[in-house]
């Protein structure tokens, strides 16, 4: 474990601003910050999962680009990944929503920017303790809601961890797809509930 980094107790994020790593006993996953030097392997890992749904090469390869994650991405104090044993799992990322003023003070929505499990590790929790992860330091940050636009095949796992399906939004990747827009509110009563 890094310098200064502190192990949380129960599964909650440990370290200011989430510095340090957030592990799972259950699941033995340790979540942190990603690195510059993993946007290469990051990126990989993006376009893995989204494979995962069955999507033809062609419909992956249009994919590429927006799934690529440059070193200054990987660097930043919103993109987190999951790792066991030394091995990355999984990567969430949250960015300022597009468009929405810069005015003084937390912002009142973040983007769930990105959240990708690599195949082998999908239905083992890790995405659900990245998702987690995310929506912890969006609430320490002061943020009252995330958004985000759905894989239509993974719309059902965002659901269950109560996002709300707001409308839908042009995909960045295939001219004429819609993806799910989806949200999730951090409001007291969503703390109260756990999430």
């Amino acid at each position: 474990m890094a310098e200064g980094a502190r192990r949380a107790e129960g599964g909650r994020v440990g370290g200011p601003g989430g510095a340090g790593p957030r592990r799972d006993a259950a699941a033995a996953l340790v979540i942190r910050r990603t690195r510059p030097e993993e946007h290469e392997a990051l990126s990989a890992l993006a376009l893995r999962s989204k494979g995962h749904w069955g999507y033809p090469p062609e419909f992956l390869e249009a994919c590429r680009e927006e799934l690529r994650y440059d070193a200054e991405t990987c660097g930043s104090e919103l993109m987190w990944a999951a790792e066991r044993d030394g091995t990355v799992l999984g990567i969430v990322r949250l960015a300022p929503v597009a468009g929405a003023p810069d005015l003084p003070g937390p912002p009142e929505a973040l983007e769930l920017e990105a959240l990708f499990v690599d195949p082998p590790a999908i239905g083992t929790g890790c995405g659900r303790l990245l998702l987690e992860h995310a929506l912890a330091q969006a609430r320490a940050r002061g943020v009252r809601r995330v958004l985000l636009d759905a894989d239509p095949g993974a719309e059902s796992f965002y659901r269950r961890f109560g996002a709300v399906r707001i409308g839908s939004a042009p995909s960045g990747s295939i001219p004429g797809r819609m993806l799910p827009r989806l949200e999730y509110r951090l409001g007291d009563e969503a703390e109260a509930a756990g999430l």
